[in-house]
């Protein structure tokens, strides 16, 4: 089940930064809400996924969720650079995301 709510709290992290996007520095109410709620889902998630695996390896994919899925989302969603050097260095970060996994 850890592992589960880790994945829950990576993608906690990537709405969350997709919705702070949209809040335009929070000065739009329902983004800026939604940022807020999704923050805090993703710190609930990480907190009992923390019951069970090591702080490193759920620190380290928590993060790696959220990096690599956010440039993933602004590629995507905002038309953000897809160049080969953003795509290979988000592959880096899931090898070792996957990595991390591998050892645990």
């Amino acid at each position: 089940m850890a592992w589960i709510f880790l994945l829950i709290a990576g993608l906690g992290e990537m709405s969350g930064m997709f919705f702070l996007k949209l809040s335009d520095g929070f000065r739009k109410g329902k983004p800026a809400i939604a940022a807020l709620v999704s923050g805090i889902t993703s710190f609930y998630f990480l907190s009992l996924s923390l019951k069970e695996l090591p702080i490193g390896t759920a620190y380290g994919i928590w993060t790696g969720i959220g990096s690599a899925g956010t440039v993933l989302l602004g590629m995507l969603i905002f038309k953000e650079e897809a160049s080969f050097r953003r795509i290979f260095f988000i592959g880096c970060i899931i090898s070792g995301v996957v990595g991390l996994k591998l050892v645990s």
